[in-house]
């Protein structure tokens, strides 16, 4: 990677010093930024409704503001009727739809795929802003065209506003305050406070990270063990139960028969990490795949594998493929032992593969496996 994205900093340097440390500002960290998503294209994905987009909007007076929000998709007649000033439009998740910014959020890959979310860009019009917060998460914000103006705080005082549609804090007192220009870049550690104010029209893309809560974490375990675990077919038995004047109590052997079954659920380290795999490989929600409308045999997508440039196949830029030391992981599913397939590992790496043709049968069969669902194509232009 160029050494001006991270400030001429080696990417081992700035995960040193700043990540999940302190904030840093990036002059021209992508000198002359002019974005990969132009304001027609950005307002028709907020038209879609498998897109998710807000609008926030601010009514009342200087005296007393009022803010709104409303959750896509959006007209273009929604878009027409809103002020000249003291609006943002926000959609999320458009390196799911856009080979420029799938691009984008590349250059970021010196941080793990398994912690990188998505690109949102955020588009504003002078005063447009979300008001002061903070996030539970990594981001670099990366100006675009236009200028804004931030201003951060490192306070403990998180507390958020009550009866506000956003998560607005209670008080922010700012420490630091920078103007970006277009190419200009901040990166904000987690509860870093934040307000950031366009000074003219202006589009901001926020790099996110994913960063599940052990709330999170336990549920999706939970739904995930029933699957994994070879249960025995138990069922609770009884055979000793007595009559009761008191058919409202649960009784304690009761308690201890059902307790045992539970305490008779275990795991190992194998287990946990197939599921953490799964998981963190697993797309949003809204995200579905197309297989290819003709699909090809296996000799067919080889030759055709072959004849592309250095026999390239890529990955689709809404697959997330994923590998542990033992595992391969693609769209939430485990398809192949890592040591028998190690070349997956680097397609997982560079979302691509090259000299495909001379790869194992076995190998190849996985890869059309993956164009048949439509998770991979074959050829080395931009991610489909």
């Amino acid at each position: 990677m160029d050494n001006t994205l991270l400030g001429g900093l080696a990417p081992a340097q700035f995960m040193r010093r700043h990540w999940q440390k302190t904030a840093r500002l990036i002059r021209q960290a992508i000198p002359g930024f002019t974005g990969v998503c132009p304001k027609r294209e950005l307002f028709a994905l907020a038209g879609r409704d498998d897109v998710e987009s807000r609008l926030v909007v601010k009514g009342g007076s200087a005296k007393k503001p009022v803010w709104s929000l409303e959750h896509g998709p959006f007209r273009a007649s929604d878009m027409k009727s809103l002020p000249a000033t003291d609006w943002t439009l926000m959609v999320q998740g458009v390196d799911l739809h856009v080979d420029a910014a799938a691009a984008l959020l590349q250059r970021f890959a010196f941080i793990p795929h398994a912690r990188l979310d998505d690109l949102m860009i955020t588009y504003a019009m002078p005063g447009g802003g979300v008001r002061p917060h903070f996030d539970s998460y990594d981001v670099f914000l990366l100006q675009g065209p236009g200028r804004r103006r931030w201003r951060t705080s490192t306070q403990q005082d998180l507390r958020l506003s009550a009866g506000m549609p956003l998560k607005i804090l209670r008080h922010f007192k700012p420490e630091e305050s920078w103007t970006l220009d277009p190419g200009d870049m901040l990166y904000l550690p987690p509860s870093v406070a934040h307000d950031g104010v366009a000074i003219t029209e202006c589009m901001t893309y926020s790099i996110g990270f994913r960063a599940p809560t052990i709330q999170e974490l336990v549920e999706a375990f939970l739904q995930f063990l029933p699957e994994a675990l070879p249960l025995v077919e138990q069922r609770y038995a009884d055979p000793d139960l007595a009559a009761t004047r008191t058919p409202g109590r649960i009784d304690n052997k009761m308690q201890r028969r059902m307790g045992a079954m539970l305490q008779s659920i275990r795991w190992d380290r194998a287990v946990v990490e197939h599921f953490l795999g799964c998981m963190l490989s697993e797309p949003k929600a809204d995200v579905f795949f197309d297989p290819p409308k003709a699909p090809l045999s296996l000799p067919d997508f080889v030759r055709n594998a072959g004849r592309a440039a250095n026999g390239t196949v890529r990955l689709d830029r809404r697959a997330r493929m994923l590998y542990d030391s033992a595992s391969v992981y693609l769209n939430g599913e485990v398809i192949a032992a890592l040591a028998d397939h190690p070349v997956l590992a680097t397609l997982a790496d560079r979302r691509r593969l090259s000299a495909v043709a001379a790869l194992p049968k076995a190998t190849l069969r996985l890869l059309h496996e993956a164009y048949l669902t439509g998770a991979l194509h074959a050829g080395s232009s931009s991610e489909s």
